[in-house]
């Protein structure tokens, strides 16, 4: 059995556990952001290991679920939880829920992650809406890729992350008066954090963030067609701009927080992409 009938065989089995949930809308919720997940009428929850293929996340903070329900009009799938390619998994792995979304109809997908920040006036809490990514991974997530079931095997990327989206996003954060920023996410394998030259030579090739997941995911969903949103929060200044070393444990506490902040973004924004 080919990848490609892995995803579509998952999907099937999506759809037979949320009878008439067709989502259009997707979101995937990072490191510790299951309190941010939106208010869903008659939600289905299915944990990642009952999925045929599905991967499961074995980093603290990822609930590993995912959950199909309505918001008003719009159906959604909710992703609690990613993989990473950190934990060993191929790249292949680290897309599959993605391209099950795909897969199920969705047509528009919301990631959301924490990041390091190159630049000290994006704090700690702070909102960063991505505009753009440099991929630092050392992998393209579409090599080897099946390009009949997922689309072109070389898509254009010069427009990742929906300028539309991305002003509506912006738009919402500011009338909520959330700090926010737009940024560039700098997307590197960890997953171990950065040395302070790897965060300066960042910075100098024009990333104002870092982190180890979302350009995966979003270039595999530009991929199948789907328009794509990043709203990022910054966990930490990245090494050498600060005293205090990074570590996932305050990353989860950091992400706790704030976790109502993005609910309610998301409650206002995920409507708005239908």
């Amino acid at each position: 059995m080919s990848y490609a009938d892995d995803v579509r065989r998952a999907a099937e089995h999506v759809r037979s556990r949320a009878p008439g949930l067709a989502p259009r809308l997707g979101l995937i919720l990072g490191s510790g952001l299951a309190g941010a997940a939106p208010q869903i009428e008659g939600a289905v929850s299915i944990p990642y290991g009952e999925i045929p293929g599905f991967p499961t996340t074995g980093v603290p903070g990822h609930e590993g679920v995912l959950m199909l329900g309505r918001m008003g009009a719009a159906c959604v799938a909710v992703l609690k939880g990613r993989l990473h390619y950190y934990e060993g998994h191929a790249m292949e792995a680290v897309a599959f829920p993605t391209r099950v979304l795909g897969t199920l109809g969705v047509e528009t997908l919301v990631i959301t992650a924490a990041v390091g920040a190159t630049k000290p006036k994006m704090r700690p809490g702070h909102l960063v809406i991505l505009k753009d990514h440099m991929n630092m991974m050392g992998c393209n997530p579409l090599r080897g890729s099946d390009a009949e079931a997922f689309g072109p095997l070389f898509p254009d990327l010069s427009a990742v992350y929906d300028p539309a989206l991305r002003r509506l996003a912006l738009k919402l954060a500011r009338r909520n008066r959330f700090p926010v920023h737009e940024g560039v996410y700098a997307a590197l394998s960890g997953p171990s954090y950065e040395t302070p030259a790897e965060v300066r030579a960042y910075r100098l090739l024009g990333g104002d963030v870092v982190g180890m997941s979302v350009v995966p995911e979003a270039v595999c969903a530009k991929q199948m067609g789907m328009k794509v949103a990043a709203v990022t929060w910054v966990s930490n200044l990245a090494a050498g701009l600060s005293r205090v070393p990074p570590r996932h444990e305050e990353v989860l506490a950091i992400g706790l927080q704030i976790s109502a902040r993005l609910k309610k973004l998301i409650e206002d924004f995920l409507p708005r992409c239908a």
